[in-house]
């Protein structure tokens, strides 16, 4: 087997720097079976690697579009969302909901009766609110700290009201 460390030639007085003689890498050749066998070992573990990766995710399944429940007791439709139970959540408010938040805080907020001093900001991690922007709503959820906005709340369940 040929070694990959270069020729040099080396004198017993110092001086300048050995020169190269020979090339220090070799070219990589199919000619001889074992570099065909790593060839193929490695696009396997590639190959495998992807396919892996792909069954975790969940494999054919498109992303958010699922419509099963992803938390247990969640309920799903076009006038509500999140867990059944209210009375899970301490705290409700109901106004119309438009995106954006205070100052970083919040990614929806609430408008209510009294200008924006009455507004409450939203965030949720279970419930897409994008979809009900523009409607008027009822929330329940559990009121968190804020720095700026008067109210913050991280919504658990949303459901249309006329």
């Amino acid at each position: 087997m040929e070694t990959l460390s270069p020729k040099v030639q080396t004198s017993s007085a110092p001086g300048p720097m050995p020169k190269v003689v020979g090339p220090i890498m070799k070219k990589f050749s199919f000619k001889n079976k074992n570099n065909l066998y790593l060839a193929g070992a490695a696009l396997g573990v590639v190959v495998l690697g992807v396919f892996t990766g792909w069954l975790l995710s969940g494999g054919s399944r498109s992303g958010s579009s699922s419509s099963e429940a992803t938390v247990p007791g969640a309920v799903e439709s076009k006038t509500e969302a999140g867990l059944a139970d209210e009375s899970t959540f301490k705290d409700t408010a109901t106004g119309t909901l438009e995106k954006g938040g205070m100052s970083g805080e919040g990614t929806h907020h609430l408008v209510r009766d009294g200008g924006e001093s009455q507004y409450v900001y939203l965030t949720s991690t279970v419930i897409d609110l994008g979809s009900f922007e523009g409607k008027k709503i009822q929330v329940w959820g559990e009121t968190i700290s804020a720095k700026k906005a008067g109210w913050l709340m991280d919504v658990g369940k949303v459901k249309v009201v006329n």
